[in-house]
């Protein structure tokens, strides 16, 4: 059986950009696949937000973490990118994070140097760790990719340009595509031509950006991003952001109406409903042992 990871590495190489919706759920990331995407992203915010109703300021645990990807992951056949926000503690700490990680079905994770707790990367009030202990981190990471599968991805990722510069940003990634990141990305750019500058300083081949609806990031459309030389790009929230005016939109239908009946057209229905979650062939496959 090939792994996710080996899967992820092999689109990568073939294809020029990838862009990958965010799920937070299994639901999702099933839509996600039936939308034709080659792969999904798993993003730590929304998953707090969906799970918890909390705010993405490090709420969840690893344990909480791990569980998400498990069932995520066990929901779809594309790879799985997954946030692991700072890796939960130390080096040690992210050893464990990322061999559950790979146990748990994800074919990559993202780590990345803030403090305990950590926060939302376009808000406001961010604290780093040193380079040195982040360093330590990426190398704890790499070593746990290497021992359990070697071919699953690790994404370093930096928020140092809102906290020193992009100066600082840009020697972070270096050091830890040097300490063994296969991807790097860079938080939080703020114009086209820092995420230029990004592109042209930054060593590892593979970098990756975001889309976030009302970010700090320029909007790019695939092309830009190819030509200014990123691979991969997260939309982490567009689904979670959608879904969650739709339900305030019925909710608030049903509040004042007592009916539904106005968002009908918009809705599922529920052949539909069970059509995407395969309901007919999980039948014929319960049927085939009793024959």
């Amino acid at each position: 059986m090939v792994s996710k990871g080996k899967l992820l590495r092999e689109i990568f190489k073939s294809q020029k950009i990838v862009r990958a919706p965010g799920a937070y759920d299994a639901l999702s990331a099933l839509l996600i696949e039936q939308a034709g995407f080659p792969v999904a992203y798993m993003s730590g915010g929304c998953v707090t937000h969906s799970l918890i109703g909390k705010p993405d300021i490090g709420y969840l645990t690893q344990t909480e973490m791990v569980d998400a990807v498990r069932h995520i992951s066990g929901a779809i056949n594309i790879p799985l990118v997954a946030d692991g926000d700072n890796g939960y503690g130390g080096p040690l700490q992210v050893i464990r994070t990322v061999e559950s990680y790979i146990q748990a079905g994800a074919a990559a994770i993202q780590l990345e140097d803030q403090v305990m707790p950590k926060r939302c990367g376009f808000m406001k009030g961010k604290e780093l760790i040193s380079k040195a202990d982040a360093v330590a981190k990426i190398r704890a990471a790499a070593y746990a990719r290497d021992k359990d599968d070697p071919d699953f991805v690790i994404i370093a990722r930096t928020d140092a340009v809102a906290v020193y510069g992009i100066e600082e940003a840009i020697d972070r990634a270096n050091a830890f595509y040097e300490a063994g990141a296969d991807m790097v990305y860079i938080e939080a750019p703020t114009s086209k031509e820092m995420m230029a500058r990004i592109t042209s300083e930054v060593k590892c081949p593979w970098l990756m950006s975001i889309f976030v609806e009302g970010g700090v990031t320029p909007p790019l459309s695939n092309q830009e991003l190819a030509e200014l030389g990123f691979k991969f790009v997260i939309h982490p929230a567009s689904l979670f952001m959608r879904v969650s005016t739709a339900m305030q939109e019925l909710l608030k239908t049903l509040r004042e109406e007592e009916s539904t009946q106005k968002h009908w057209g918009e809705m599922l229905n529920f052949t539909t409903g069970n059509e995407i979650l395969h309901l007919e062939e999980i039948r014929a496959l319960e049927k085939s042992f009793s024959q």
